[in-house]
């Protein structure tokens, strides 16, 4: 009896897992990403190429905008991995400023144009990307063109 109700427990959650909407996310193919960075002018942004922010994506949320990683006190959040303890508001980070002026659950969703807002607004008080630690421990300094080619 046990391993029936097991075996229809893992079935259940399966199901839910494929018939609930957006629960995995929506992945971004790289030439897609590109494109969206492009036209919304990271191209020289803080300095910076298309290049070094896909290879930031990549490293910090595989392109998914669902993407989410506890750091302790605090979360990132969404595609750009925005922390919910100077950037949104997750409801339970403490002492949150909350700069971006935005729910964290909000880039969660699927319409990166309030993450796009929030991460230059990073970059621009940063000049550059080194809040990012996926930029810094794998990008930084590298050739990076991989990124964009053939996009």
């Amino acid at each position: 009896m046990m391993r029936k109700s097991m075996l229809f427990l893992g079935f259940l959650l399966a199901f839910l897992a494929l018939a609930l909407p957006g629960t995995q996310g929506k992945t971004i193919s790289r030439c897609e990403m590109v494109k969206i960075l492009r036209k919304n002018g990271f191209e020289g942004f803080v300095g910076k190429t298309v290049a070094d922010w896909m290879c930031l994506i990549k490293y910090e949320s595989s392109y998914n905008t669902k993407a989410y990683n506890n750091n302790g006190p605090s979360r990132d959040y969404g595609i750009f991995q925005i922390n919910s303890k100077y950037w949104c508001n997750d409801g339970r980070t403490a002492g949150a400023k909350n700069a971006c002026q935005i729910s964290c659950s909000k880039l969660q969703d699927d319409n990166i144009e309030d993450d796009i807002r929030c991460a230059k607004k990073i970059a621009q008080e940063a000049r550059g990307l080194t809040p990012w630690y996926g930029w810094k421990n794998h990008c930084q300094g590298k050739n990076l063109s991989s990124f964009v080619k053939g996009c």
